[in-house]
């Protein structure tokens, strides 16, 4: 029964991967955990990938995020946040105080995943993904890539606020 069972998943699984747009077929960990998701599971949804950091002059941008999340969360949207110490090491290096930082200090409910290089020859390959497709790479913190269903990517800099009307308009879009 278990053999029938693991090969019941590898054939479904290998299905709905094989539907999930390459931009989003990667393995990452989960803020401060173990666990490891692979990207697909939000291929139905517009998704916003942020690099974050906790002591940067742009944080504050985590409060509209939170809120842009809260707002459209139900409409097939999520934000998915990737610490990084890549400017100016601006970023906890204990994964614990970054997680407790965003839920205490701005209420993070977005998924937050491992901190990991964003930009260069080290940069995770979700965002080697990102940079590729946009030949844009983040030139700072809250540099934010926006993901449509079909995994289409557009580029959106640091100084562009979360609930910024380009970024809203954007969005809107693609829901």
């Amino acid at each position: 029964m278990k053999n029938i069972l693991l090969i019941l998943g590898i054939f479904f699984g290998g299905a709905l991967l094989a539907d999930c747009p390459d931009i989003l077929n990667h393995e990452v960990r989960i803020l401060d955990s173990k666990e490891v998701k692979n990207l697909c599971e939000y291929q139905d949804k517009v998704v916003l990938a942020v690099n974050v950091a906790s002591r940067c002059g742009y944080t504050p941008q985590y409060k509209g995020l939170q809120n842009l999340y809260k707002n459209l969360k139900d409409k097939d949207f999520v934000i998915l946040g990737f610490p990084s110490r890549d400017f100016l090491w601006q970023e906890f290096s204990d994964e614990s105080k970054v997680k407790e930082f965003c839920s205490t200090e701005y209420g993070v409910t977005f998924p937050m995943f491992a901190t990991s290089h964003v930009k260069g020859y080290m940069a995770n390959d979700f965002f080697m993904g990102l940079i590729k497709r946009t030949g844009v790479e983040p030139g700072w913190n809250f540099h934010k890539y926006l993901i449509d269903k079909d995994g289409s990517v557009k580029s959106f800099n640091t100084k562009i606020e979360p609930e910024s009307r380009e970024l809203l308009d954007s969005i809107q879009s693609l829901l």
